[in-house]
């Protein structure tokens, strides 16, 4: 089956709102087999919505869309579609008797006049039931089978109706051990994304009929392997032979899997060893101490951490010599390292995580252009540093630095013994 996605909102337009509906739908229909042709997101108006819709329906005869069925003036979507399948608009006196009730309940008061728009639907029409929240879905077929599903634009509702009644339908209509659409990712670290071609060789562009994307982000470059057209279980095993021979070529670089978050993995590799861990940080300014306590049950290994972004807190916390940051400068491998180890002094962990660096916009020099950063690893008194240059505006050069910095802590416990950070070609 093929599908077409239309997101609806002026703000997803303006930019004020990140659509990740299209994409969570993407994903879920993905797993049934379903495979998203087109994804169009238009604004609040009528007019751009029917043509959006028409358009797909042509394309493809089955189409989800989200957002505008709402009680307010923008909220066109329900007419807009309607009158392509030559429907009117009719009161449902059930919809509206429970909008009266859940409103009386929730606030005390009677329901806005507003509101009673949510009540109008298309004529001869499948009411889909909201559990999340006050819009029903609306469910449009006409006598070819072409159908519109139309779902609420609010994330959180539009998850569950898609849970609770997309779906299942669209699993009734879909063959037994038919085709679907799967993927396997792989989550590297420290290593660009043409270095990754270069290793791959004869597999950058495939693999065993497999497509290959590179997905670079913040985090690393994330190789993601798709299977189209196969039964599930042909597959699935398909997705792990490619996913070895992969591993095969860039294994060293690889951190994970799907979203695994490499926080989180050497948190829990470090609660395994029973190691505990602390952080200095300069120029991240906490971020990375964000990152693992974020991750729930970390206080079993993470003990705490010092912003020492002013040379003075770096001396007088830290006990970073003054005459070194003198010489060498705040960005230094000596000065990473005498972090990492006064961390993890201080606080009294096994591991103890330095960074200091440059993050722009301004800063850098011809010696340490803007990027350049300097992370150090001391565990048990083990010292790792590494240097990287990385790319990206202040925020993005931050990221990458706290990325860096775990990536060192994993290669130290795998022993790897190439520290050198992220450059333009990989290590």
């Amino acid at each position: 089956m093929n599908l077409e996605i239309v997101t609806i909102g002026d703000e997803l337009l303006l930019g004020f709102t990140i659509d990740t509906n299209a994409a969570h739908l993407a994903r879920e229909f993905a797993a049934l087999g379903v495979r998203i042709v087109r994804r169009t997101t238009c604004g609040d108006d009528a007019d751009a919505i029917r043509d959006a819709v028409r358009q797909a329906l042509e394309r493809t005869g089955a189409v989800i869309t989200t957002g505008g069925l709402g009680p307010t003036a923008d909220d066109q979507t329900k007419p807009a579609i309607a009158s392509i399948f030559g429907r009117g608009m009719v009161m449902d006196e059930t919809i509206l008797a429970n909008l009266e009730a859940r409103w009386q309940k929730r606030f005390g008061h009677a329901l806005p006049v507003s509101n009673r728009q949510q009540a109008l639907v298309p004529e001869h029409c499948t009411i889909l039931e909201n559990r999340h929240g006050s819009a029903p879905g609306i469910w449009l077929e006409d006598e070819r089978g072409r159908w519109v599903a139309m779902l609420p634009g609010v994330p959180r509702e539009m998850r569950g109706m898609l849970a609770d009644t997309i779906l299942p339908r669209l699993r009734d209509r879909l063959p037994q051990n038919g085709p679907v659409v799967r993927a396997r990712t792989l989550r590297t670290a420290n290593i660009a994304e043409s270095a990754l071609a270069d290793r791959l060789g004869d597999l950058a562009r495939g693999v065993d009929g497999l497509s290959l994307a590179y997905l670079p982000g913040n985090d690393g470059v994330d190789l993601r392997l798709t299977s189209y057209d196969s039964p599930a279980a042909e597959t699935e095993r398909a997705l792990r032979a490619a996913a070895d021979k992969v591993r095969e070529k860039v294994g060293r670089f690889v951190y994970g899997e799907g979203d695994d978050d490499l926080a989180a993995l050497m948190l829990a590799e470090a609660g395994g060893r029973g190691d505990t861990m602390a952080v200095a940080e300069s120029c991240t300014g906490g971020l990375l101490g964000m990152r693992l306590t974020a991750v729930p049950g970390s206080s079993r290994v993470f003990v705490g951490g010092t912003i020492a972004y002013a040379n003075e807190v770096k001396i007088r916390e830290l006990g970073v010599d003054g005459a070194v940051i003198e010489s060498q400068g705040a960005v230094s491998e000596a000065v990473a390292r005498a972090m990492a180890t006064g961390a993890r002094l201080r606080f009294g962990s096994s591991i103890g995580i330095g960074i200091t660096g440059i993050a722009g916009p301004d800063g850098g020099s011809a010696e340490k252009p803007v990027g350049t950063v300097w992370v150090a690893v001391d565990w048990r008194g083990e010292l790792r540093a590494a240097r990287a240059v990385l790319p990206g505006d202040r925020g993005e050069i931050r990221w990458r630095a706290s990325q860096l910095a775990l990536d060192q802590l994993r290669k130290l416990y795998a022993r790897d013994e190439d520290a050198t950070g992220w450059t333009a070609r990989g290590s």
